[in-house]
């Protein structure tokens, strides 16, 4: 029998990778983006709660109620903007199943769809597989990663379908700003241009910024998907429950996929989050518990021959490592995990053409007494 591979180039993960390779060299993981501490026991005797009740059937397909107004209110909250519960707000089974959902709905054979690279590694792979064609834009360290909205200007042609933005922003650990969100309006006003905004560390930023979602602009509202993800911000990565805010005109387009995929999303856990979600506190107070995070981890490495600019939001740290050798980051990376046991993430795996510019991720959403060792093995080298 002979298959004709949809992906003939696409093999494991780089996130998988590392993870086993940390497991099996008994490593820190600072790789893979998951806290390696627990949520909040209120969350898990929520579910508890729900179990025992019997919510253990299908949820309906685009979510339980209770959850999805939950999610309306709190965008109306924090940004002052009206997502209709019943008709614009999708609970999907995480933001990888939301992200892909979107893309599936709209891009057709032959779309092109740009994507600012250093990017997450679930997009290219969806696009291709719904025959469209990924186009790159390239951000570079050397200028802090800053999208040059010219240039975004000049990737676009008569096929342009989509164009995909990440803020915080993985590996990066950047944000977009008001002045970001005002020139891809520009870019994109009068036009049949739409967007998808993954915005799964909503809550992960830092030193007093805003969240500037595509949401806040009008503009880019009536075209956007917003993605996001409960499992970033109350360390349950490992239950998978996300959810997408669109328009009703692209909420029933990602439904007519998202149908197909998984069809609904866990039960009880989603009145558990309905519940949690009514004390805001619970995701007002992300930003400052992550914050300490990441400044724990660089006083850490204070010491190292590591240099870096302080990441603006995410639970991701980029560092250059040119004082301490010219390797390829990826045989670095491995080297590292082998060697003096910490796992990180090689950013060039993150660009279509694998950029090497000496540059490792590391994921900083670990209890203290992980960061600490690992900063004391990093300062060594």
């Amino acid at each position: 029998m002979t298959i004709t591979s949809k992906q003939p180039n696409t093999g494991t993960t780089i996130f998988t990778v590392m993870s086993k390779l940390a497991a099996d060299c008994n490593a820190l993981n600072l790789s893979q983006g998951f806290p390696n501490f627990d949520c909040s026991p209120k969350l898990t005797d929520l579910v508890h709660h729900y179990l025992k009740k019997g919510m253990n059937q299908y949820a309906p397909m685009t979510g339980i109620q209770p959850l999805r107004e939950i999610i309306a209110q709190k965008v109306s909250d924090l940004y002052g903007v009206n997502y209709h519960p019943e008709r614009e707000v999708t609970v999907t089974t995480g933001a990888t199943e939301a992200l892909y959902a979107a893309i599936s709905a709209v891009v057709h054979q032959g779309d092109e769809v740009i994507l600012l690279e250093p990017n997450y590694d679930s997009y290219a792979p969806a696009i291709v597989l719904n025959g469209g064609t990924p186009v790159y834009v390239t951000l570079t360290p050397e200028n802090e990663y800053r999208i040059d909205w010219q240039v975004v200007k000049s990737k676009i042609t008569e096929r342009t379908k989509l164009i995909i933005l990440n803020t915080p922003h993985n590996p990066t650990g950047t944000v977009l700003t008001e002045n970001d969100l005002n020139q891809l309006a520009d870019i994109v006003r009068d036009t049949n241009i739409l967007l998808i905004g993954d915005e799964v560390y909503e809550h992960i930023i830092f030193d007093g910024r805003q969240h500037w979602s595509l949401l806040r602009n009008e503009t880019l509202r009536e075209r956007s998907f917003i993605c996001g993800s409960f499992g970033k911000t109350f360390h349950i990565t490992g239950w998978k429950v996300g959810y997408c805010l669109a328009p009703k005109e692209l909420s029933d387009e990602l439904r007519k996929v998202h149908q197909w995929l998984t069809f609904s999303t866990m039960t009880p856990v989603q009145y558990a989050l309905a519940d949690f979600l009514k004390e805001p506190d619970h995701y007002l107070s992300i930003p400052a518990f992550y914050q300490a995070k990441r400044d724990k981890f660089l006083a850490c490495i204070k010491d190292s021959r590591f240099s870096y600019t302080h990441a603006h939001g995410s639970f991701f740290q980029c560092v250059n490592y040119q004082q301490i050798t010219e390797e390829n980051d990826y045989d670095l990376a491995i080297r590292l995990t082998h060697e003096i046991g910490v796992a990180s993430i090689p950013v060039s795996v993150f660009y279509h053409q694998k950029n090497d510019y000496k540059i490792l991720r590391f994921c900083f959403a670990k209890d203290d007494e992980t960061l600490e060792k690992a900063g004391e093995r990093l300062s060594k080298l």
